[in-house]
């Protein structure tokens, strides 16, 4: 089949995260398996031209917004309209993909953004993007099925009033990091690995660390990622005095991602909203359980709470456990061999096979 994928980043956009990650996986597995593929998503430096990933065209049109009236066109022109499925991934705003096409659609949605429209653009923009994604994307994708990666993501959707019937869970697989050439840290590190946005909320691992400091000098945070709020993360740990204990990598390239993690007793995820939660799983690959904010959806199903890892409630339910982990080598070690085990069973191409019986599904010859 010929399949379009319209997304609003590639894997190295600056902004890409998990949500590229599962795009781009399941591409390249699509092609894998014989298909013709293209990934339609905006140009950016490290994107200019037209190229082949993993056996998929990616195809760069316009920026941020015009991403979206490029994608448009792109199924009006003869070439898109020759393509058998295109799959809408909607995040927070949609491509309106069906304003143009009946036939052969499928939408993907990691997670709904009520907390993050309000968060990122607390005005009048936020409670715009808030009603075109609660009101308006229900109402126009009412016939079109949709892939979503969690329970968690599937009762929000149902909530806004997608049909129970059209939703689809496909969850992530496990990331393959190389093998790490660092041992486990003799002294606590914690790690985290985010983009740096607010919704992300690494401030709380910040504050987690000036918390913990007394019962743990020697303490470290590793904070792997970048974005536009870095400044933001920055001033906070400059105005609490943590620049030695609070590392900032930035990106880093694979290998030194499994060095980090190698080294880390534990991971933190305090993200306020996640559709899965891939960074569980790049963490439980190493054999470091994760303690993450149960109220971010996701994270209670990437997180087996007390197997995989620990799930919280509040910031001082978060420094309490971390604190209790740290001192606690023997369960430290349970839930990372739990948490290794799972991320073992998860794997892309049993994502890739799911998600292709959905878009044989909406294949509509």
């Amino acid at each position: 089949m010929r399949i379009t994928f319209l997304s609003w980043r590639d894997l190295t956009h600056p902004d890409g995260g998990g949500a590229e990650v599962f795009v781009e996986q399941v591409a390249g597995g699509l092609a894998a398996r014989g298909h013709e593929v293209t990934l339609l998503c905006p140009r950016h430096p490290a994107l200019r031209r037209p190229t082949v990933r993993d056996g998929f065209r990616l195809l760069p049109r316009g920026g941020r917004l015009t991403v979206y009236l490029h994608g448009l066109a792109f199924l009006l022109s003869r070439e898109g309209r020759r393509q058998d499925v295109v799959v809408d991934a909607i995040n927070g705003l949609p491509f309106g993909a069906p304003l143009v096409r009946r036939r052969g659609l499928l939408a993907l949605v990691h997670h709904v953004h009520r907390e993050q429209w309000r968060i990122i653009y607390p005005g009048l923009g936020g409670r715009l993007g808030w009603f075109v994604e609660s009101q308006v994307v229900p109402r126009l994708y009412r016939r079109v099925p949709v892939v979503t990666v969690s329970e968690a993501s599937r009762a929000d959707l149902e909530e806004l009033g997608f049909e129970p019937d059209h939703l689809r869970v496909v969850r992530n697989g496990t990331p393959q990091l190389p093998p790490a050439r660092l041992a486990e840290s003799a002294t606590p590190r914690v790690v985290v690995l985010a983009r740096l946005v607010p919704h992300k909320q690494v401030e709380d691992a910040v504050d987690l660390v000036a918390a913990l400091l007394p019962r743990h000098p020697d303490l470290v945070l590793d904070v792997v990622g970048d974005g536009w709020w870095a400044g933001a993360v920055d001033a906070q740990i400059s105005s609490q005095g943590l620049a030695r204990q609070v590392v900032r990598h930035g990106w880093v390239d694979e290998q030194t991602k499994a060095d980090l993690l190698a080294q880390a007793w534990l991971m933190v995820l305090p993200s306020v909203k996640e559709g899965w939660g891939i960074a569980v799983l790049e963490a439980a690959a190493a054999g470091r359980p994760t303690v993450a904010y149960r109220r971010a959806g996701g994270t209670a199903e990437s997180v087996v709470d007390g197997i995989t890892g620990v799930l919280v409630d509040e910031p001082e339910e978060l420094v309490e456990q971390v604190a209790a982990l740290l001192g606690d080598h023997e369960r430290r070690r349970r839930l990372g061999e739990a948490a290794q085990a799972r991320a073992a069973s998860l794997t892309w191409e049993q994502t890739t096979a799911c998600f292709a019986e959905a878009v044989e599904r909406a294949y509509c010859p």
